[in-house]
C-alpha cells in the first residue's frame, strides 16, 4: 500500500535523476534470509539438508559466487536496474500459458450514481446509462494520458520519499504482442494516437476520439462515436457471422502467436493490428450477458476477470474499461509493462474524476467516424480461434472468485492496538491458514520497489517462524491469552521488518532470480545446490499469493491463484472495514475458497476479541 506526500506537486518525472539504483544484494546476506524464510516450511531434517545446500553454494571455490559475478557485470551495464529486464522477461514475457486470467489482473469500480444501474437491460442490446457512463470515462482517461504526456502528473512520493514514474509511460497506447518464445511489449510515449479500441459483440472498432489536428472530442461526440461503433457493428453482424480474432488474445501464447504470424500474411489484417496494438487503450461494451451477471457481484467480477470465454476483450492492451449495458463498470488490464497498484492509483483517480462536476470542452471539427476493424481469416486461423475458446471457456471455468468484508471494524481500530494495518491482516492470514489446515504455506505479498529507478516489485515472504509459532498460539485453547498476544507481538514486528527489507531492495526472490537465469550449462545447472535442493520449490510454491489494494471504498479487484493447489487473496484495508477476495482452482482437491473465507472471518472476529480484552484489562 502506498500513501502519497501531499506537499506541492512536482512534474512527473522531475524526480527521476533522484533515485537511486536497485542495489545487488550480498550473496551471503541473501542466502542467509532465504534460510529463515524456509525454516517454517521444512522438517528439521529437510531443513539441515537446506542448510548444507546453502553453505556450499556460497563458498568461495563453488558457483554462487560466480552467478553473483555475473550479476555485478549485468548492473554494470544495464541502462536502470539489473532486475528490469530480467523480471520482464522471466516474470512476464516468456510466459507461454495464457496470458488470459493467468497475467491479467480486475477490478470492479463502484457504480456511479450519475449513471442509476438499468436493472432490465435486454440481452444483447447497448444503453443509453452504458454508452453515457463509457463517454465520461473515456473523456477523462484521455484527459490523464494528456496530462502524462505534458509531465502534468504529480510525482508519486511516499512521505518524503521519490517514487519512480517509468511506468507510467506504458499505461497509454501499450500492447503486448505475441512472437516465439518470448512476447514483447510496444508502446509510445508520449501517447499521441488518436484513437482507442472498443469491443462491442467480440468485434472491434476504431473509434477516434481526436480529429487529424489533434482535438479533442467533447462528451457528446465521444458518446455518438459509441452509438455510432455499435450501430456499425450490429449493421456487420446482420449480413453474417464475423471472425473473432479477439479471441485469440485469450489463448496460449504459442497458439496466438502462430495464428499472429498467419494474420500477419495478409497486408490488411497488418493494418488492422497496427490500428489495436497502437491504440491508447480499450473500451468494451459489454450487452451478450446474462442479466444476473451484472447485478450479482460475484458473477460481475467473472465477467470483468475472464468474461465468456475470452469474448469481447483484447486482453494485450493495457488498460481495457469494461462497461455492462445495467452500467456497472470495471477494467481489465495487462500486467507485464506495469504494476497493479501504478495502474489502479491512475485508474482510481479517473474514477474520481467521473464523480465529479463535468468541464466540457467545445466540440471539435471534422471528427471521423468509427470504423469495424476487419479481419481475413484463413481456415487455419479460424481453427486456432476455436481451440482458444474451448481452452479459455475451461480455463474460466476452473477458476473460482469469491468476495469477502469484514464489517466489523478496520485499518482504524487495528492501530488502535499500535500495529501495522497490513502486517495485522497478513499475520491474520497465516493464522487462518494454519487453523484451516493444521500447517503453514508458503506466501507471497507483493511490495513495490519504486523507490528505486525503474523499480517493479520484490516479494515478502510473509510465512515466517514467528507468525506459525502465533498461529500455533492461537489455537491452542489451553494458552493464556497474555502469552498468545506476545507471540502475536513477535509476528507483526517480523512481518513489518520484512516489509521493509523488501522495499529496501533486501528480499529474497529477485535476488535469487537474477543469480538462476546467470547459469549458463547444464552443467552449471547441477551444480547451483541452492537451486537443486527441493526447498527451494517448496518455498516458492507461494498456496497464498497476495497483494495489499488500499484503499477500496471504489475499486476492488482481484486474480488467479499462482499455484493449482493455492489461493489467491486480493485485500483493502479501508477505515472501518476490511475487503477481500478470495479465488480457487477448482480442480484442486486442496482449496475450498468458501470454506477458506469463513476460516478468515472467524479468524479476523477472533483476533479482534483478543485485542479487545487485551486493551480493557492492561
Amino acid at each position: 500500500m502506498m500513501t502519497y506526500s501531499t506537499g506541492a506537486p512536482l512534474a512527473t518525472f522531475a524526480n527521476q535523476q533522484r533515485l537511486p539504483r536497485l542495489p545487488v544484494p550480498a550473496l551471503e546476506d541473501t542466502v542467509a534470509r532465504y534460510l529463515k524464510s524456509v525454516r517454517p516450511l521444512v522438517s528439521a531434517s529437510e531443513y539441515a539438508q537446506t542448510e548444507r545446500a546453502a553453505s556450499t553454494f556460497v563458498k568461495s571455490t563453488e558457483l554462487g559466487p560466480v552467478l553473483q559475478s555475473r550479476l555485478l557485470k549485468v548492473d554494470a551495464e544495464a541502462p536502470h536496474s539489473w532486475l528490469e529486464d530480467i523480471w520482464l522477461k522471466k516474470a512476464y514475457l516468456e510466459w507461454r500459458d495464457p496470458s488470459y486470467i493467468n497475467v491479467n489482473w480486475f477490478a470492479l469500480f463502484a457504480d456511479n450514481p450519475d449513471f442509476p444501474l438499468v436493472t432490465d437491460a435486454a440481452r444483447g442490446r447497448p444503453t443509453s446509462v452504458q454508452i453515457g457512463r463509457a463517454a465520461r470515462l473515456i473523456t477523462h482517461m484521455l484527459e490523464t494520458n494528456e496530462a502524462l504526456n505534458r509531465e502534468q502528473i504529480p510525482a508519486d512520493m511516499q512521505r518524503d520519499v521519490p517514487l519512480c514514474m517509468n511506468q507510467y509511460k506504458w499505461q497509454f497506447g501499450t500492447t503486448r504482442i505475441p512472437r516465439p518464445g518470448c512476447d514483447v511489449v510496444v508502446n509510445q510515449y508520449p501517447s499521441t494516437a488518436r484513437h482507442i479500441l472498443v469491443m462491442y459483440r467480440n468485434q472491434t472498432v476504431e473509434v477516434p476520439v481526436y480529429n487529424n489536428d489533434g482535438q479533442r472530442a467533447n462528451i457528446g461526440q465521444i458518446t455518438s462515436q459509441l452509438v455510432l461503433a455499435t450501430e456499425r457493428i450490429d449493421k456487420l453482424l446482420l449480413a453474417g457471422q464475423q471472425p473473432s480474432v479477439a479471441n485469440l488474445t485469450a489463448g496460449h501464447r504459442d497458439d496466438w502467436t502462430e495464428a499472429r504470424a498467419m494474420l500477419e500474411q495478409d497486408a490488411a489484417n497488418r493494418e488492422s493490428l497496427a490500428k489495436v496494438d497502437s491504440s491508447l487503450f480499450g473500451v468494451c461494451l459489454d450487452v451478450d450477458v446474462d442479466p444476473q451477471d451484472t447485478t450479482e457481484v460475484e458473477r460481475t467480477i467473472a465477467v470483468f476477470n475472464h468474461s465468456d470465454a475470452g469474448a469481447n476483450r483484447w486482453f494485450d492492451k493495457s488498460i481495457q474499461l469494461v462497461i455492462m449495458n445495467s452500467g456497472r463498470m470495471g477494467v481489465n488490464c495487462e500486467h507485464t509493462p506495469v504494476d497493479g497498484m501504478t495502474a489502479g492509483r491512475l485508474l482510481m483517480e479517473v474514477g474520481e474524476k467521473e464523480r465529479g462536476p463535468v468541464k466540457d470542452i467545445t466540440p471539435c471539427p471534422n471528427l471521423v467516424e468509427p470504423t469495424p476493424i476487419q479481419w481475413n481469416v484463413s481456415p487455419d486461423v479460424a481453427h486456432i480461434i476455436s481451440k482458444v475458446r474451448r481452452d479459455a471457456g475451461a480455463l474460466a471455468g476452473n477458476l473460482r472468485i469469491l468476495l469477502g468484508q469484514n464489517e466489523g471494524y478496520g485499518a482504524q481500530w487495528i492501530k488502535t492496538l499500535g500495529v501495522s494495518p497490513d502486517a495485522y491482516f497478513q499475520v491474520a492470514l497465516q493464522a487462518a491458514y494454519y487453523r484451516h489446515y493444521g500447517h503453514p504455506t508458503a506466501t507471497y505479498e507483493s511490495s513495490s520497489l519504486r523507490k528505486f529507478l525503474h523499480g517493479r516489485t520484490e516479494t515478502i515472504r510473509s510465512c515466517t517462524e514467528e507468525s506459525l509459532a502465533f498461529s500455533k498460539a492461537f489455537a491452542d485453547k489451553d494458552m493464556p491469552l497474555k502469552k498468545k498476544l506476545a507471540y502475536f507481538q513477535q509476528a507483526i514486528a517480523t512481518q513489518v521488518e520484512l516489509s521493509r527489507a523488501a522495499a529496501a531492495g533486501k528480499g529474497v526472490d529477485r535476488h535469487l532470480l537474477g543469480l538462476r537465469v546467470q547459469i549458463q550449462t547444464p552443467e552449471e545447472a547441477e551444480k547451483a545446490w541452492l537451486f537443486q535442493d527441493k526447498s527451494y520449490v517448496k518455498s516458492m510454491s507461494f498456496g497464498l499469493s497476495t497483494s495489499n489494494v488500499s484503499p477500496g471504498e471504489r475499486f476492488r479487484g482481484g486474480f488467479a491463484p499462482v499455484i493449482a493447489d493455492g489461493y489467491g487473496i486480493n485485500y483493502a484495508l479501508d477505515k472501518n472495514d476490511l475487503k477481500f477476495s478470495v479465488s480457487e482452482w477448482l480442480s484442486s482437491p486442496v482449496t475450498d475458497a468458501s470454506a477458506f473465507r469463513q476460516t478468515l472471518y472467524k479468524t479476523l472476529e477472533d483476533l479482534y476479541e483478543a485485542g479487545e480484552y487485551a486493551k480493557n484489562h492492561q
